[in-house]
C-alpha cells in the first residue's frame, strides 16, 4: 500500500515538473493523433533540444516559441518508405515537395537502385544537410552491375562473393536492408537463388527485404510468391513496394492481400506500401523486353539495326500490349524526355502522330524504340483501377509512400505523387470518400513505417521521441498536384518540425535544413569498423 502511494506521488511530481517546464517549443490546443492508431485527444506538446519532452494537458507550461494548433491536428512527421532522392539532393536540399506534404523522413535506395557506396553517401548527406531525414536501402541492381556489368547470365561464384561483400559493407554503413527492382536491368536477369543469397547477408545485420516485383499485372501472383519466398528463405521481414495491380487482374486485390495474410499467418513479417493514384511512373525501358537491354545502350542500338531482332522485338511488344488489354499506347505519358522537352506531358500515341506516323501499334512501337535509342524517357503509365487502390489502402498493413524524388520546381511533367501523396490520402480518401479513418491514415504514415524500418525514435508522439511533428487542418488539407499541372504544393499543413526545428510555418518553408541520416540496425560507427 505504502509503495503504491509513493509511486503515485512520484508520478504526480514528475507530471507537475513537465507541466510547469519551460520548453523550447510548445504546441498548444491541438487534436493530438499520436501515430499509434488510438483516437485523437486534445492536448499540448512540449519540445526541448529536438526531443519531445511531454504530451498532455500540461497546465502552466510555457515556451520560448508557442505554436497555436487550435482546430488543427498534431501528428508525428510522416515517414515515406519508398522514395528515389538520389541525384536531386544537391539541386533541392530543402526538399520542398516532401515538407509541404508533411514528410519529415524519406527512405531511398528502392527498386534495386541506390548509391553504390552508402558510407560515402551518408557522409555527403550529413555534410549537405537536407530538410528531411534520410535512410537508405542498398540496391541489388547497383551491386550486380558493380560485380558483373549488364550481363544477362547467372553470376560466377567469385562474382556472387563480391556481391555478398558489397551487401555486408553497406549494412555496416547503415543500410536498412536490401532492395530489388526485378523489372529493371540488370536485376531482371537474376534468378531467385541469387537474391536469396544476398538477402541472407542483409538479414544477418537485421535488415529487411523490399522489392519492386517482377510483375504487377498479368503475373502478379507469381511475383508475390517469389517475393515472400525470398523472405522465407532468408528469414527476414519483407516489404512489397507500391503494391498494386494492372490489367488483366483488376478486381483481384483481395486475392493478393490473402497471399500476404497467409504469409503472415505462417510467421513471415510481410507488409506493403502504396501510392494513392491509378497511374504509375517509371522509365520507358520498362515496356521494352529486358533481353534487348542487355549489355547496355550500345548493344541495344546494334540490335535495333538488325531487321530480324527488330521484328522479334516488335512481336513481343505487340503481344505485351494485348496482354495489358490495350489497343495502343495512349496510356503511356512522357514525364521527361531530355532530347526534346516539348514532348513532356504527351502520350506515345500523340508523339507518334506528331512524328508523322499513322496510329497503329507497330508505328507506336517504332516511336518508343526511337526514343530508347536517344536515351529513353521518364514516363507516367495510367493502368490501375480506383477500387483496387481503395481496397489496398484499407488493408491494415499498408503504408503510404510516394515512390518519388525530390522535385525540382517546373522541371518536366512528373507524376503528381511526388507533391501530394499524403495530402491526397488525408483529403480525398479520409475526408471526402471516408475509405479509412484519420487515425488509421496517420498510423500508416508514421508508426507503421517506423516500426518496419526500425526507426526507434520516430513515428510516435511520446516523451523521448525525436521531435518530427506535423500540424495540419483536417478540413482543408488538399493535394493540388494533378497530372496536367503537377508542380503544385499540397496545402493545409500549418507547421512541419524536423528534429525540433520549425521547417514549415504558415505554409511557408523557413529554409531550415535539420534533417539527419538515420542508420539501419547493422550500423557500425567508423571507430568500430
Amino acid at each position: 500500500m505504502r509503495k503504491t502511494a509513493l509511486t503515485i506521488l512520484f508520478a504526480a511530481c514528475t507530471w507537475c515538473t513537465y507541466a510547469q517546464q519551460q520548453f523550447d517549443i510548445l504546441i498548444k490546443n491541438g487534436r493530438i493523433i499520436d501515430g499509434s492508431g488510438n483516437p485523437w485527444f486534445y492536448g499540448n506538446l512540449g519540445i526541448t533540444g529536438g526531443k519531445i519532452m511531454a504530451v498532455g494537458k500540461l497546465p502552466g507550461a510555457s515556451a520560448k516559441n508557442i505554436l497555436d494548433a487550435s482546430g488543427l491536428v498534431v501528428a508525428p512527421g510522416f515517414i515515406d518508405v519508398h522514395t528515389h532522392i538520389e541525384d536531386d539532393e544537391r539541386r533541392q536540399p530543402t526538399a520542398d515537395n516532401f515538407i509541404f506534404d508533411g514528410v519529415t523522413t524519406v527512405i531511398t535506395g528502392n527498386c534495386g537502385s541506390s548509391e553504390n557506396d552508402l558510407g560515402s553517401y551518408f557522409r555527403f548527406i550529413d555534410s549537405l544537410r537536407l530538410s528531411v531525414n534520410v535512410a537508405s536501402f542498398i540496391g541489388h541492381n547497383n551491386i550486380r552491375q558493380a560485380a558483373m556489368g549488364m550481363a544477362m547470365r547467372e553470376p560466377t561464384a567469385e562474382e556472387l562473393d563480391r556481391m555478398r561483400n558489397h551487401v555486408a559493407r553497406a549494412m555496416k554503413d547503415g543500410a536498412v536492408g536490401l532492395s530489388t527492382g526485378l523489372i529493371y536491368t540488370p536485376g531482371t536477369y537474376s534468378k531467385p537463388q541469387e537474391i536469396i543469397e544476398l538477402a541472407k547477408v542483409a538479414a544477418g545485420f537485421g535488415g529487411i527485404y523490399t522489392s519492386h516485383m517482377r510483375s504487377e499485372a498479368d503475373k502478379v501472383f507469381e511475383a508475390i510468391d517469389e517475393t515472400i519466398n525470398i523472405g522465407r528463405q532468408a528469414r527476414m521481414p519483407v516489404e512489397i513496394s507500391h503494391f498494386k495491380v494492372g490489367k488483366p487482374n483488376w478486381g483481384r486485390t483481395a486475392e493478393m492481400i490473402k497471399k500476404v495474410e497467409d504469409a503472415r499467418l505462417e510467421g513471415i513479417e510481410v507488409t506493403v506500401d502504396q501510392y494513392p493514384y491509378t497511374a504509375s511512373s517509371t522509365g520507358l525501358s520498362s515496356i521494352v523486353p529486358s533481353w534487348a537491354l542487355a549489355d547496355g545502350a550500345d548493344s541495344l542500338r546494334a540490335r535495333l539495326r538488325n531487321p530480324a531482332i527488330y521484328k522479334k522485338l516488335e512481336a513481343e511488344m505487340t503481344a505485351d500490349l494485348k496482354r495489358r488489354q490495350r489497343k495502343n499506347f495512349d496510356y503511356a505519358m512522357v514525364a521527361n524526355y531530355g532530347p526534346d522537352t516539348t514532348l513532356n506531358g504527351k502520350s506515345i500515341m500523340e508523339i507518334n502522330k506528331r512524328w508523322g506516323r499513322k496510329s497503329k501499334p507497330a508505328n507506336e512501337i517504332r516511336t518508343i524504340l526511337d526514343m530508347m535509342e536517344k536515351g529513353g524517357a521518364q514516363m507516367v503509365f495510367h493502368g490501375m483501377d480506383e477500387q483496387d487502390v481503395e481496397k489496398i489502402m484499407q488493408y491494415p498493413y499498408t503504408m503510404i509512400a510516394s515512390d518519388a524524388s525530390i522535385r525540382v520546381w517546373n522541371q518536366g511533367v512528373p507524376h503528381p505523387r511526388g507533391y501530394g501523396s499524403n495530402a491526397r490520402v488525408l483529403g480525398r480518401y479520409v475526408r471526402e470518400k471516408k475509405v479509412i479513418r484519420l487515425e488509421d491514415a496517420i498510423r500508416k504514415m508514421t508508426s507503421l513505417p517506423a516500426q518496419k524500418m526500425e526507426l526507434g525514435d520516430r513515428g510516435l508522439l511520446k516523451p523521448g521521441m525525436a521531435a518530427d511533428v506535423v500540424v495540419f487542418d483536417p478540413a482543408t488539407v488538399t493535394d493540388r498536384s494533378v497530372y496536367e499541372k503537377p508542380h503544385q504544393y499540397s496545402t493545409g499543413f500549418r507547421y512541419v518540425l524536423v528534429n525540433g526545428e520549425v521547417t514549415l510555418a504558415g505554409e511557408h518553408h523557413t529554409g531550415k535544413r535539420a534533417g539527419i541520416v538515420l542508420h539501419g540496425p547493422g550500423y557500425l560507427k567508423q571507430d568500430q569498423k
